[in-house]
């Protein structure tokens, strides 16, 4: 380091020429003389201390060759030359400048809607999303394997048994909303999780477009006059006005839903069973029908189908943070056991009621014939009614879900902040469900409304975001072992698990082929998207050196534009809680940020007990080191007197103006007092 100093900036604002530890104006702490000195402890409500001091070691000047390239960041609305500032080391506490910091609310710590939901509400909200795929997985799974459906069924709800651990074990170790994609960013890359959060809104596209034909299925048994086309489109739009509005699920009205439906299908399998012991030649004659492939291949291309009764299995892990302690695991208990019992025991139930030719001529309105035959009229509109009513509410879980979840890809910068824009009549980011409306009915009209394509496209994109939570528990596992979690799957659960999922996701594919143009079409739009935002820097830069190339005028008017548009993208700050000065870890830090973000930007943060600690010269020297081997990323180092807990972690993220969500940890380890979920999105990224 060479040339003029200006040493231990410990202000956000950047200023070249004043150096503000010599400030009379800037507060001391009690008992400090000048910069130094012990406060008293500053406690909170209920005598749990908070931080109570707060200071930085930020980068210094310094110069630079003439001939160098600048390397900009934008630092509180100034250009910065990052190759002009390096991490100065160990500064002596004299020469900083310390601040009380002010305790925050533990109320405003975590949305008001946190930990709200007891287990029957819980099971409700998935439940109405899970057994609604019923209605017509019965359906497509006797077209395909005959009277052999409810042993294909029997074999998902197995397959549904190991998932029940996996999910199990990911939501208890890391309770936070995003499920594929908050898993997979917390054990591997950004980009990767940004891929399941791409196959997860395709997924919850296919949720509402399938779910909304489906209802409209089932209401024009109770309307004749009912456009099956027009009424799907027009439903689609009807909860994107809602979603517009902010009227999201209620659990009591999602609570009721489930109720009479559940009841509904109690008293379809007891008419049913009623009928198929008065005839039961019906039954006899279905299995004696020829099947249309051998019986390996029946099974085969059955169990494919079949699982397409489990979507909406995911949906619990998208609103965990919802729910109480301890009652996720038992969501997905109640889950599995409902889709065990009750979908193998209905296909039974129909194939008693009617022949395979009119359960195949009635595959997508499969359950209201069977209701119409074994009940009479009326009771064959019941369950058409109870259907409209489950399926709808299954349209409006998407839209909630998939608000939730682009909401969160936007706010972590993986898809255009713009979603995140409010409108001021109800304050909700009202382009999130419009875009997502466009998408579902384009989708709907490419496919021309046929339910059948719809269903592979559905079962693909749900496939694919279930292998990836396999991997996902598997990463865990392997790189966040010593997290605690009260439920563990056992490796071969895990494989066996993945490997059922892979098998359906080629079965699939084979039974056809062409819609899998759809699927990549639909998620290459998506996923370009992300993409786009991920290389926005590098596509900026291309820009940039093809205007360079071109005529005086058109520098003058992009050529500023396009860098101070760079500028603020890399101004983004980062922390990382540091818990010791391992340089290794310390190193991953850095490189995972340097890879996964788009910043130039590092605060590293280590919580102390006493200005003494040993640990706070070491750590400095060490990031000293590491400034050197990354010259264009800016370190700062934060100290905070305390004890790291939620409360200071939000102490901090309201201090340096930085989002939870940009705040990283080491994994901690079993001895770590605090659930990660307590942390309101803090993301592990190093062993």
């Amino acid at each position: 380091m060479s040339g003029n100093v200006e040493y231990g900036l410990v202000s956000d604002d950047y200023v070249v020429s004043d150096d503000y530890r010599r400030d009379p104006s800037y507060p001391v702490r009690a008992g400090a003389g000048g910069g130094g000195g012990e406060g008293a402890p500053l406690l909170a409500p209920g005598g749990q201390a908070f931080a109570t001091t707060f200071t930085q070691i930020e980068h210094v000047s310094i110069q630079t060759p003439p001939t160098a390239q600048p390397s900009l960041i934008h630092i509180d609305g100034k250009p910065v030359d990052a190759h002009r500032y390096e991490f100065p080391g160990w500064v002596p506490p004299n020469e900083l400048k310390f601040e009380t910091l002010e305790p925050v609310d533990r109320n405003t710590l975590h949305h008001p809607t946190r930990g709200t939901l007891n287990e029957l509400y819980s099971t409700a909200i998935c439940g109405n999303d899970l057994t609604s795929s019923v209605l017509y997985v019965i359906g497509v799974t006797t077209t395909m394997s005959g009277q052999l459906a409810p042993l294909c069924l029997l074999i998902v709800g197995f397959v549904l048994y190991l998932f029940k651990s996996v999910y199990g074990e990911a939501g208890t170790a890391i309770p936070l909303n995003g499920g594929a994609y908050n898993l997979l960013l917390n054990t591997t890359s950004k980009s990767v999780a940004s891929l399941a959060a791409c196959l997860t809104i395709l997924s919850y596209v296919a949720t509402a477009v399938v779910s909304a034909t489906e209802c409209m299925t089932y209401a024009s048994n109770l309307c004749p006059w009912i456009d099956i086309y027009w009424w799907t489109l027009g439903l689609l739009g009807f909860f994107c006005v809602l979603s517009v509005m902010g009227i999201s699920e209620s659990a009591v009205v999602a609570l009721g839903i489930f109720l009479v439906h559940m009841a509904s299908m109690v008293f379809l399998i007891l008419v049913g069973g009623v009928y198929m012991l008065q005839n039961t030649e019906i039954f006899a004659n279905n299995l004696r029908e020829p099947l249309k492939y051998d019986w390996p291949l029946a099974i085969l291309f059955g169990f494919c189908t079949a699982m397409l009764g489990v979507t909406g299995f995911e949906t619990s892990a998208n609103y965990i943070e919802e729910q109480q302690k301890g009652v996720f695991p038992k969501t997905l208990f109640n889950s599995w056991i409902v889709v065990f019992i009750m979908n193998p025991i209905l296909s039974i139930v129909c194939l008693g009621v009617l022949d395979l030719g009119t359960l195949e001529a009635h595959h997508r309105d499969v359950l209201a014939k069977t209701a119409y035959d074994a009940g009479g009229k009326y009771f064959g509109l019941w369950i058409s009614a109870d259907a409209a009513l489950v399926l709808a509410g299954s349209v409006l879980t998407a839209y909630v879900g998939v608000v939730g979840l682009v909401r969160r890809l936007a706010l972590d910068r993986c898809l255009p902040q713009v979603l995140l824009a409010e409108n001021r009549w109800r304050r909700t980011n009202h382009l999130i469900p419009i875009t997502f409306f466009v998408l579902c009915a384009s989708l709907f009209m490419i496919l021309g409304g046929r339910v059948r394509s719809l269903a592979n496209v559905y079962t693909l994109s749900f496939l694919c975001v279930m292998a990836l939570f396999s991997i996902g528990n598997m990463m865990l596992k392997y790189k966040r072992g010593r997290i605690r979690r009260p439920v563990r799957a056992t490796w071969p659960s895990c494989f066996a698990a993945l490997a059922a999922v892979l098998i359906a996701l080629i079965g699939n594919i084979m039974l056809a082929p062409g819609h899998l143009i759809y699927f990549l079409l639909y998620f290459g739009i998506v996923a370009g998207i992300t993409i786009v935002m991920f290389e926005r820097i590098r596509i900026l830069k291309y820009f940039l050196y093809l205007v360079s190339q071109g005529p005086v005028h058109l520098q003058d008017r992009f050529a500023g534009v396009t860098q101070l548009a760079m500028d603020k993208i890399k101004s983004q700050k980062i922390v990382f809680f540091a818990k010791n000065d391992n340089l290794e870890v310390l190193n991953k830090a850095v490189s995972y940020v340097q890879s996964n973000e788009l910043t130039k930007w590092l605060k590293v943060v280590y919580v102390y007990d006493d200005l003494s600690d040993p640990m706070i010269k070491a750590i400095a020297e060490n990031l000293r080191v590491i400034d050197r081997c990354f010259p264009k990323v800016v370190i700062d180092f934060v100290l905070v007197q305390g004890s790291f807990s939620p409360e200071v972690v939000a102490q901090v993220s309201a201090r340096l103006g930085v989002p939870r969500n940009f705040m990283f940890i080491a994994c901690p380890g079993d001895r770590f007092p605090h659930d990660i979920g307590d942390f309101g999105g803090v993301r592990m990224i190093t062993h």
